[in-house]
């Protein structure tokens, strides 16, 4: 793709300001040529602006004098992820339903949605508009898959699992395998619970590679419009998320658990079953919570505490084989003046 800088600038809604150029791609402000646009998000960055070769920069208006040409932006991170979308082609260059897919005859693929060779859609799906199904996917009977959904390859989502508009799922995905649900039997062993829910995503999600989002014993797994979800995450069955939430890799949610908009969980936190998140809580790394978070807390560590209390207990840790010599040197030294540890003051 070769675009002139104006062009591009009438494309994104940004003021160019400097020498208009065709441009063709993209790059870091160390490594962009004359040929590629790069941006800035800050004064960190301010001393690459000296060296760099881009032949554009995204960038707040107090950088736009110190580069030969500049796409003013309030928000130069989210504007070169805009850009990003138009220098990135879609992956998958096939249409239309293929021959060598399977599409049983009782599913319904609305005209306009793609379905790549040896894709399954089973019988009573439903497939909207503008859909693409990978290679090697598995739609269960009474799936229904929004419109412009991505599918990945591997994709498996079990019977009845819900999509809504714009649900992008990567590779190795699985949506509506059965909770992890058993019973004690008298005697030993475990009979398994039936697991007759479903999994609904909203618009809007997108889920990462080899995440596992399991079907409800009874009733919905619901994940909110809008959350982003990395790779690796487990999300055990009856658990409810809310709008716009950031799920990080590895980590684990149990089941029951009621988790509010706009969440933050960072990678290998771990959340025991039927806790509740409120709004805007951030859960910090390798983070254990197994009580209830009130909106807007910031928590960390095992057991799961107040964000601040944790990185000074994180900050004094190395400190604590040199308390304890110190406190050893100091009973010695009272057991020297003859006073017992813990004894009072003689009289």
């Amino acid at each position: 793709m070769q675009i002139a800088l104006s062009a591009l600038a009438e494309r994104l809604g940004l003021p160019l300001r400097g020498t208009d150029r065709q441009v063709s791609g993209v790059g870091t402000l160390e490594s962009a040529g004359p040929d590629e646009v790069s941006f800035i998000t800050g004064a960190k960055y301010a001393a690459l602006l000296e060296s760099t070769r881009a032949g554009a920069v995204i960038c707040a208006e107090e950088f736009a004098d110190r580069v030969d040409a500049a796409l003013i932006s309030a928000n130069p991170a989210l504007d070169f992820a805009r850009l990003l979308e138009l220098f990135s082609p879609p992956q998958g260059r096939f249409s239309g339903v293929s021959e060598r897919a399977f599409v049983h005859p009782e599913a319904r693929v609305a005209e306009g949605a793609t379905v790549f060779p040896l894709a399954y859609v089973g019988p009573g799906a439903e497939v909207g508009p503008g859909t693409r199904i990978f290679p090697g996917c598995y739609v269960g009977e009474d799936c229904r898959i929004g419109s412009d959904c991505v599918l990945y390859p591997n994709v498996t989502l079990m019977a009845r699992t819900v999509l809504g508009d714009r649900v992008m799922i990567h590779p190795g995905a699985v949506l509506g395998a059965d909770g992890f649900g058993y019973v004690p039997r008298p005697g030993g062993g475990r009979d398994k619970i039936p697991q007759v829910g479903v999994v609904v995503v909203e618009d809007d999600v997108e889920i990462g590679a080899c995440t596992t989002i399991d079907r409800a014993m009874l009733e919905k797994t619901v994940i909110g419009a809008g959350t982003k979800i990395d790779n690796l995450v487990q999300v055990a069955h009856n658990c409810v998320l809310g709008a716009n939430c950031t799920i990080v890799a590895q980590v684990g949610i149990a089941g029951s658990c009621t988790v509010g908009r706009d969440v933050i969980m960072a990678g290998q936190a771990g959340i025991a079953d039927h806790v509740n998140i409120g709004d805007g809580a951030v859960v910090g790394p390798l983070t254990g919570v197994r009580t209830d978070i009130a909106p807007g807390a910031r928590m960390g560590g095992i057991p799961a505490m107040d964000y601040g209390t944790y990185m000074r207990n994180l900050s004094l840790a190395p400190k604590i084989p040199d308390l304890f010599k110190r406190v050893k040197q100091l009973e010695k030294a009272l057991a020297a003046l003859g006073a017992a540890p813990g004894q009072g003051e003689r009289t």
